[in-house]
């Protein structure tokens, strides 16, 4: 959210078509020029008058400064109120207004004429300054209107770009935004659409008065209702289902083994003794009885997890309007890897990792196995299912009842709990957060989807061989590590702020 918000007139506030078009018919037919048709006239809606007729009609510079003339000379009394508000433009002030924003108008149009339009509709009063071009043909430009603009809007206080949007439907706007510093908000309802706002490099693109409210107040909605049995049913429920029809698809399947004569296309399931007794399950046994039971569970909640995803992107949309840099993703990537390799090398050193029998145990079931079964299961599988599950479900429940941050925490507790033991808990709570975190920067699902595939497939590569490389196993690897992730964060959150 941001507080001051400069809005031009012409094509973003009013439709101003009619009056517009038809006093430039008026200004050409003084010069002999006959133009019937006012479609062919919207381009002279949003830039310089004088520069328009020099560019359209190949006017000298005296030429268009005489058509100006007389294009004032029926604007002013007749054209000025041939203009119509476009709907909703009175709510959105009135509810930009009334969240403590400050509110400009930064037109082209001259100020005389721009403040009788806001009196003409009654939107004057949402307005702490109207800043416009001069009749004697000063301050015309839009970077100079719009600095102008921010000079009125801050006063004596140094200007905060930061704080800034530049609202508009044509590249002028844009432009104007860009040359003072701040960014800028193309609407398609006008007159420049789509494809100009796109080449001028606007900031972020809306299609509605009703998007556009929407974009200017996200974040300032009411706190939410908070926690009541229905809706922690509606996480539990889910979690219980996937954890229950996962476990029955995983037990059903070795039950099945023997039948199978306890190999499948070649991949030992079963132990037998001398004597030809099942004596247990191998390793690969477990990882393919725990590929179907994945599988299961993920196929139980799918539906749900759908509509959740759906849902949550449908609500932070316009959070996301503007195109992240390229190299963000890079950066997820990178700090994906060191916190993997901090947290692995903290539980190691530590003796944490080395303590936990269930760990140990869990570990064995995965790392003595078949390659190509332990990534299918741990860096395709597994990840689908629990992103599904804990970001799909979990994570977008509780955000729609409490704000993110709480959200954030709850939902990685249960990814914690969920791993059974404490060594993997602890790793998993914090996985969970910068899964959470990189899910809410983009809002986009596939992003921690793939990142939980990237660290389960390194973690598993790094470590199934003769475990974790002895070259990194020093404390200053993992504070090295620990500093890396926290500078990468940091970049991330310079570029955007999540969780406020």
């Amino acid at each position: 959210m941001k507080k001051y918000l400069l809005f031009d007139l012409d094509g973003t506030l009013t439709d101003p078509k009619v009056g517009i078009c038809t006093c430039v018919q008026y200004a050409l037919s003084s010069f002999g020029i006959e133009e019937p048709d006012i479609d062919k006239l919207e381009p002279f809606i949003g830039p310089p008058l004088k520069d328009s007729f020099m560019q359209f009609y190949q006017m000298s510079e005296a030429q268009a400064e005489a058509a100006v003339a007389k294009y004032r000379e029926r604007f002013s009394d007749v054209g000025l109120f041939e203009n119509t508000l476009y709907e909703g433009v009175p709510h959105m002030l009135q509810a930009l207004c009334g969240k403590g924003m400050f509110l400009a108008v930064a037109s082209s149009k001259p100020t005389v004429f721009v403040e009788r339009i806001l009196e003409h509709f009654q939107i004057r009063k949402y307005f702490k300054v109207v800043v416009g071009s001069e009749l004697d043909g000063r301050r015309v430009n839009k970077d100079e209107v719009v600095g102008e603009a921010l000079r009125q809007l801050f006063g004596d206080k140094p200007v905060d770009k930061a704080q800034v949007y530049m609202i508009g439907d044509r590249r002028f706007d844009v432009e104007g935004a860009k040359a003072m510093g701040v960014e800028s908000v193309g609407v398609t309802y006008g007159y420049g659409g789509m494809e100009e706002l796109r080449e001028a490099k606007a900031d972020y693109i809306v299609r509605s008065v009703e998007e556009l409210e929407k974009f200017l107040l996200r974040g300032t909605e009411e706190v939410k209702k908070g926690l009541d049995f229905q809706r922690i049913w509606k996480v539990a429920y889910p979690f219980l289902l996937f954890l229950i029809v996962r476990t029955l698809g995983v037990n059903i399947v070795k039950m099945m083994y023997a039948s199978m004569g306890g190999d499948f296309l070649g991949i030992k399931l079963l132990d037998f003794d001398q004597d030809g007794q099942i004596i247990g399950i191998t390793a690969n046994g477990n990882m393919f009885a725990n590929i179907v039971g994945f599988i299961a569970g993920a196929m139980v909640i799918k539906k749900g997890a759908g509509i959740m995803i759906k849902r949550a992107a449908e609500d932070s949309k316009l959070l996301h309007i503007k195109k992240d840099p390229a190299y963000t993703y890079g950066l997820f990537g990178i700090l994906m890897l060191f916190t993997m390799l901090a947290g692995n090398l903290f539980m190691i050193l530590s003796g944490v990792m080395g303590a936990s029998d269930t760990y140990q145990q869990a570990a064995d079931k995965v790392y003595t196995g078949n390659l190509a079964l332990a990534l299918l299961l741990t860096g395709l599988v597994a990840p689908i299912a629990e992103e599904m599950l804990f970001r799909g479900i979990i994570y977008n429940s509780f955000k729609r009842s409490l704000p993110a941050l709480s959200s954030a925490l709850i939902s990685a507790a249960f990814f914690g709990v969920y791993h059974g033991n404490s060594v993997q808990g602890i790793y998993g709570f914090v996985l969970g957060l910068l899964f959470i975190y990189a899910y809410d920067y983009y809002g986009d699902f596939k992003v921690p989807v793939l990142l939980h595939i990237l660290h389960n497939v390194v973690s598993y590569l790094l470590t199934v061989e003769s475990g974790f490389p002895k070259a990194l196993l020093n404390w200053g690897v993992c504070g090295l590590s620990v500093c890396a992730a926290v500078l990468t964060l940091y970049g991330l959150k310079r570029t955007k702020k999540v969780f406020v």
